[in-house]
């Protein structure tokens, strides 16, 4: 059996910044670990922290559940704060 496929997510591509990695100044990349942040977890992310929505207003924005942003919202958060804390490079993933 299958998993289901998985439900197109909208992302609004004007809230990418510019730079797709952010890493702590004076460190060399090669020298870093490297943490992935999904661009559907910076949506959400987005939506729910710096424009105030609630989760469920945010996944009527992105067209899936409550549930899905929560998942979205919790591990995006997870992974910016390990990379502030530990010192590593966040990349941002681009949409597929």
């Amino acid at each position: 059996m299958s998993p289901r496929p998985r439900k197109p997510r909208r992302c609004c591509p004007t809230r990418r910044p510019t730079d797709h990695m952010f890493k702590p100044a004076g460190t060399p990349l090669s020298k870093l670990q490297r943490i992935e942040l999904e661009a559907d977890e910076l949506e959400a992310i987005s939506l729910c922290d710096r424009d105030a929505m609630t989760q469920a207003e945010a996944g009527v924005q992105m067209g899936i559940s409550r549930g899905t942003i929560q998942r979205l919202v919790t591990s995006g958060r997870k992974k910016i704060v390990e990379a502030l804390l530990l010192g590593h490079a966040l990349v941002i993933k681009p949409h597929e």
